[in-house]
Parts: C-alpha cells; structure tokens; sequence
C-alpha cells in the first residue's frame, strides 16, 4: 500500500461516514451521531487534501495533453500551468503527509513545568531562577497564563525549584520540546578570579491532567500533610496551616503546595500536579517500550539529556539535540525562543514521517 492508496482509503471511510450520519436511525442514536461525527471530523481535512491532490493531478495530465497537441505559444502556457501544478501538488503532498503524523492528545492541553536548579549552587538557583523567568517571558509572546503552583526560593533571585502551569491552547505541544537539563557556561558574580563556571538547571515538562486522563487515584494511597507556607530562609510566610505536601504511598511521589492561602486550593493543585506526574509514569512505560523498536532525533522527555547549552561569554545558546547555535543569548533569556522549539518541531515531525512511510512500506509487502 502506497501513500495514495493509504489515503484512498482514508477518504473512503469519510464518505461512509457522511453517508451514515444522514441516515435517520443513525440522527436517532445521538451517543454513535457524536462518535460517526468526531471520526468524520479528524478525516475531513486529510480527505479535503486527497481530493485536491486527484484534481491537481487530473489537471497536470490536462496540460500535457495540451502540450502535446497545441501550437508553440499555446505549449508555452500549457507547459508554465503544468509547472505551477506540479509545486502545488509537492505542496499538498508535504502537507497530507503532516496530518497523516501520530497525534498527541496531549498537545492542546496545559503544561506543568517544574525548573530545580542543579549542580553549581547558589550559581544553579540563580540559572534556574533566570529559566523561569525566560518561560514567564515567552508565555507573554504567545499570550499564554502562567500560574506558580509551588516555589522554594533562595533570595538573590535564585530557585531551588518551582512548578508552575502554563494555560493556553496548545501550550504543551511546544514547552514539552524545553524538557531536559540546561547548561550555563559564565563567570559567577561570586568567582573573585573570572574562572568561567559550568551549572545546570533541570526542567521537567508534563501535560496538565483533566477530565479525559483516566488516572485513577485511590484515597487510601495517600498521605496528606498540612504546614505553614514558608519563603526563602525558611521563614513563615502565613499564619495558617494553608501549605500542603501529598504523598502517593505505592510510588513515593510527593508534591507540594503552598502558593495559595487556602489550604484547599492548595490540596486541589497539589492533586492536579500528582495526576500529572502519575499518568508521566505510565506514559514513560510505553514510550520505552516503543523505543526499544525505534529511536526519536528529537528527544522530548529524557529528563537526563543536556538538551541545550547558554554560554555567556561567547554570547552562544546551543540547543545539542539539532546542533542549532545562535548568538543571541540576551534575546533568548529574554523569551525569544521560538525558533529553538520550531526547528524542533520540523526534525521532530520529519522523523515521525520517516517511520510513517516505514510503517506503509511493511504494509505493502
């Protein structure tokens, strides 16, 4: 099976479905009306594009005949239009090529981002202090929320760690390509002899997790501890028990929350960020289990990886992952990291095609 009969075939079932859901006993069953209906809805625009392709195709077959048949300036025009139709259907190809890619139902969802600082100490904080603010810069150039969940600070800037939610349509399609450890090459503001400084700084990405995760959490899994919310140094920020710390007995994971004033806000968000990291723990089982047949280019949750460099002295950002460098660093803490995350995007999707193809080429045999 090739890519058009892949799409043949694709096309085949969106008429079906269109077809069924005109007919009355189908309008009467409103539970299979809505199931036909979003099935017909992720075929539209993949069986839009096929039909575009056969009517491109059947008008460059048009002017070759043309080109054959007709007088020389008639062949001219004939031969220009068959050029023009030939980068029209490239274009088609390259985009139902893109909808045919694996879709992640995580992507339109929120994104919980925790930054802890790393090796270097007080330097690390400082990094991991200046990486959130990045994020908090970037958040505003695609118009996305940000909301602190948690926070440890160290005063002077420095974070020891922080979780925060980004809100906004598709925030984690792009932030999940920022999961990995960051490295800062500088001279400290402490280093009295200007010997440059290696720290690092871990950022772990993961989808916020609604309704349509189906994590199941059991009350007597967990342990659930109340405490007075505190600022750096330790001291009580609040006069009450607000802060909360949950703890899931059959894993170990324990997360925090102390950023509202109510302790149950506190426990909802607390909960919030459990279900995330619970449902990250199944969805690592299954990614491992699929890289043991195939490897991405692009890793998005190797929390281990150095995935990018910021080297100050050579004013150098180096995302090690693509091998892209840009001499921007100052633009880049400041937000501007789009064309990191969209050069991403494209090694990320061309490796998704390539095994595409691998998959219609087993098909076929």
């Amino acid at each position: 099976m090739n890519l058009m009969d892949k799409l043949a075939n694709l096309a085949k079932r969106y008429d079906e479905l269109t077809a069924l859901m005109a007919q009355p006993e189908i309008l009467e069953d409103i539970a299979l009306l809505q199931r036909y209906g979003r099935e017909r809805s992720e075929l539209e625009e993949v069986a839009q594009k096929y039909y575009e392709l056969l009517d491109t195709e059947k008008q460059i077959a048009e002017a070759q005949e043309l080109i054959e048949t007709e007088e020389p300036e008639m062949r001219e025009m004939a031969f220009e239009e068959q050029e023009r139709l030939k980068k029209q259907h490239e274009q088609l190809l390259d985009a139902v090529q893109v909808l045919l890619l694996p879709k992640d139902i995580m992507d339109e969802k929120n994104a919980i981002v925790t930054v802890q600082a790393g090796a270097g100490g007080d330097e690390a904080a400082l990094f991991a202090g200046e990486l959130f603010r990045m994020y908090m810069r970037y958040a505003d150039t695609r118009r996305w929320r940000i909301e602190v969940l948690d926070s440890n600070e160290t005063g002077q800037g420095g974070i020891k760690d922080i979780t925060f939610v980004v809100k906004g349509k598709g925030a984690y399609s792009r932030m999940k390509y920022e999961g990995g450890t960051h490295r800062v090459q500088r001279v400290p503001v402490t280093e009295a002899n200007g010997r440059i400084h290696t720290s690092t700084a871990k950022v772990i990405v993961l989808p916020e997790a609604d309704d349509d995760i189906n994590i199941e959490i059991k009350e007597s899994d967990l342990r659930v501890d109340v405490y007075r919310s505190t600022g750096h140094g330790g001291q009580s920020v609040n006069t009450t028990d607000s802060a909360v710390r949950i703890t899931h007995l059959p894993t170990g994971l324990v997360v925090t929350c102390q950023d509202e004033k109510s302790q149950l806000k506190n426990k909802l968000k607390a909960m919030t960020v459990l279900k995330a990291r619970l449902w990250d723990m199944e969805e690592a089982k299954r990614q491992e289990e699929l890289r043991k047949s195939r490897r991405s280019q692009v890793q998005t949750g190797d929390r281990s990886e150095k995935i990018r460099t910021y080297n100050f002295p050579q004013d150098r950002v180096t995302d090690h992952r693509i091998g892209l460098t840009r001499h921007n660093l100052p633009g880049v803490m400041n937000g501007d990291i789009d064309e990191f995350i969209d050069n991403l995007i494209t090694v990320d999707q061309a490796d998704k095609l390539q095994s595409l193809f691998e998959d219609i080429k087993v098909e076929a045999r």
